[in-house]
């Protein structure tokens, strides 16, 4: 690890040198000299404590030890919290016993009387404040064996073989340099290559005679879009928002697609054809008798411990023979938590990857942790049905429960109780959605009427989409600030999600129409329509230049925000990934379960992609061709539908959650290969 960021130290400055940045090679090389941690160079990290040792410097000593501890050793599990400590009292000791081998009495008595209020209620000094005061200290046989230079040799090796072992465990970073020169390499011609692909896009497309009627219209997308990236954030400029509000707004209808998307998009394998091989495989599985189902279910979980996904769900497109074509992860560990009765309908990790709160059909909130081991943390009953939550983002030990009787709840999970509740809507009393903002000043609320032909949570049915609003809340204040405009007509608003600046919001609503809002302007910036039914899922992606979503009609689409919602891939999924979801037991009776939770979700990097599926998650890889996804690895575990899915990234190894309609949470951790 210290080797490889040398390495890249010298091709950096390298890079300065050829391009005649003098000034920023004197601040890198500055910065690297004052850098604590060494270029995780264990050997220099010992080096600079023993420099603070044997300078007397005990400010410093405190100072670089304090920044190690919340730097690295913090991250460690609780387990090692007494080794550390340990290991501090050996150095504090390492410390004095030089001040006396040194005759520096003053240093002597100086630590003992600075360090009094912290050493003073600790057993293991408890003798030393003696110290000073015996003439010989290295002759008596309390203290004499810190004085010999056996000892002081056993203190540096153990702390040298714990920092060698931690940096190697927490992954700070990973690869090679050259596996990543490699990777940047294949990018960079990638990149090449699709810019040569627009260009002829671009050249086909301004070909194009505009009395064809099929004129593709440019949007002038204001600087806050086309240049929005994670990296670089652009303030808004109301004249272009309101100017791209004018041209951009699509109330109803697919988008024109123009000739040169008619040239990338290819049409999907007809679903209905793959709905019917699924009831087929259903109905035989149900007819035969219970010990053959036990046998048929045995070879299930022989082919998921094996790495082969569930055959219902794969296409002979994505696999080959049932095994990955790329094994980008490596599954760990799968854990349950099996503290629910009913259905979940939602399952999120908060903003830390500490904690899950997850919510059943029946009210129940379960909030549990699982590192290091799986715990309860705290149960919410609700007498009045509950259809959304989620974590808010400071502090985010903070739970917004949103219920069906127009009501949202802000609980404390630490302090277990409710610290306020605010009434939104009688009128439209069913919260489907919220979302906070990445800020934490504020959090979005989407509430709809009752059906108006009836409830369309169960099988669905040929019914008017719900009448819903939009509504902006701030999270100090807990006050309604604003109510966001809902056009062609206010309409149930089924998912939201904040880019990573909450800067702009996406939602989908039941009309299939995807709208993107201006979170400083408070403006819709554009909508499109999307899918045909309602919109069940949408996301940013990693870069936050397209949209996904997945829709009622069963299809996974990226959407491209530059240009006004063009599509820019799109994949067929089965029922199982996309919903409603049907449990079906051997006396014939069947639940069923329309999608309230989120459905994909996004690894850390962007790349791959956690779906639902019949026996657990199933990760995917985006690909920029034909098919838009290709199966990576088949979590399993399930014996019923999985609902709803979340990715936490927050750790070192990646946690995926699955959770499914008998009340079950797989916790799957899994562990990334180096590309």
């Amino acid at each position: 690890m210290g080797s490889a960021v040398e390495r890249t130290d010298e091709h950096v400055r390298e890079y300065l040198i050829y391009r005649g940045f003098t000034n920023t090679l004197r601040h890198l090389d500055s910065e690297i000299k004052a850098d604590k941690e060494k270029g995780f160079r264990v050997d220099k990290i010992i080096d600079q404590l023993q420099q603070f040792v044997q300078s007397f410097d005990l400010f410093g000593l405190k100072d670089y030890w304090l920044y190690l501890d919340k730097r690295l050793f913090s991250r460690l599990e609780d387990i090692y919290r007494t080794t550390v400590n340990k290991l501090r009292t050996s150095l504090y000791r390492y410390y004095v016993v030089n001040t006396i081998q040194k005759g520096n009495l003053e240093k002597t008595q100086e630590f003992f009387q600075k360090q009094a209020l912290e050493l003073q209620g600790q057993a293991d000094w408890r003798d030393w404040f003696i110290l000073p005061f015996i003439p010989s200290p290295e002759q008596n046989p309390a203290f004499s064996p810190y004085f010999s230079r056996q000892w002081a040799d056993t203190f540096l090796v153990s702390l040298h073989n714990f920092l060698s072992v931690l940096f190697q465990c927490m992954h700070i970073l990973k690869g090679s340099f050259d596996a990543e020169v490699q990777k940047m390499m294949s990018l960079g011609e990638e990149n090449e290559q699709l810019c040569q692909l627009v260009g002829q896009i671009e050249r086909v497309t301004e070909s194009r005679d505009p009395k064809d009627g099929d004129e593709v219209v440019h949007h002038k997308l204001p600087l806050y879009i086309q240049n929005m990236d994670r990296l670089g954030d652009t303030e808004l400029e109301p004249a272009q928002l309101k100017e791209v509000k004018s041209v951009c707004q699509i109330s109803a209808g697919e988008p024109a697609t123009s000739q040169a998307q008619q040239m990338t998009i290819q049409t999907a394998p007809l679903r209905q054809k793959r709905l019917q091989d699924r009831e087929k495989e259903r109905k035989e599985l149900f007819s035969k008798p219970p010990s053959q189902n036990a046998e048929k279910k045995g070879e299930t979980e022989l082919g998921e411990t094996s790495g082969e996904p569930p055959s219902s769900y794969l296409t002979s497109r994505n696999w080959e023979g049932g095994v990955s074509m790329e094994q980008a992860f490596i599954k760990l560990s799968q854990e349950e938590y099996g503290e629910h009765h009913s259905s979940i309908m939602h399952c999120r990790v908060d903003g830390s990857g500490r904690r899950v709160a997850s919510l059943d059909v029946d009210g129940v909130i379960k909030v549990w942790s699982f590192n290091p081991i799986m715990q309860t943390k705290a149960t919410i009953m609700s007498k009045s049905p509950l259809l959304s939550l989620e974590w808010a983002t400071k502090p985010d030990r903070l739970l917004l429960l949103g219920s069906g009787v127009g009501t949202v709840r802000l609980y404390d999970t630490e302090a277990k109780k409710n610290l306020y509740e605010m009434n939104i809507d009688e009128t439209h009393p069913r919260i489907l959605s919220l979302a906070c903002s990445p800020s934490g000043s504020s959090f979005v609320c989407s509430a709809a009427a009752l059906s108006r032909s009836g409830s369309c949570d169960s099988v669905p049915q040929i019914c008017i989409p719900a009448s819903g609003q939009l509504l902006l809340w701030d999270t100090k204040t807990v006050k309604q600030q604003l109510q966001f405009s809902l056009e062609p007509e206010p309409v149930a608003i089924n998912c939201t999600a904040f880019n990573h600046n909450g800067n702009l919001l996406v939602t989908g609503a039941a009309d299939g129409i995807i709208r993107l809002f201006d979170m400083q302007q408070y403006e819709s910036a554009m909508s499109w329509k999307a899918h045909d039914g309602e919109v069940y899922s949408v996301e940013f992606s990693y870069d936050e230049n397209t949209v996904f979503s997945i829709g009622e009609d069963g299809k996974f689409i990226q959407w491209n925000i530059h240009r006004c919602g063009v599509k820019q891939s799109e994949q067929s999924l089965a029922q199982d990934a996309t919903g409603p979801f049907i449990l079906s037991g051997y006396s014939g009776y069947k639940q069923v379960q329309v999608p309230r939770g989120r459905l994909f979700a996004f690894d850390s990097e962007g790349q791959h992609v956690l779906m639902c599926s019949s026996s657990g998650g199933l990760i995917q890889r985006l690909t920029s061709g034909e098919p838009a996804l290709e199966g990576v690895l088949s979590l399993g575990g399930h014996k019923a539908p999985v609902v709803t899915v979340d990715w936490c990234s927050a750790v070192d190894c990646g946690t995926c959650l699955t959770a499914s309609m008998d009340g079950k949470v797989k916790l799957s951790t899994l562990l990334a290969q180096n590309s």
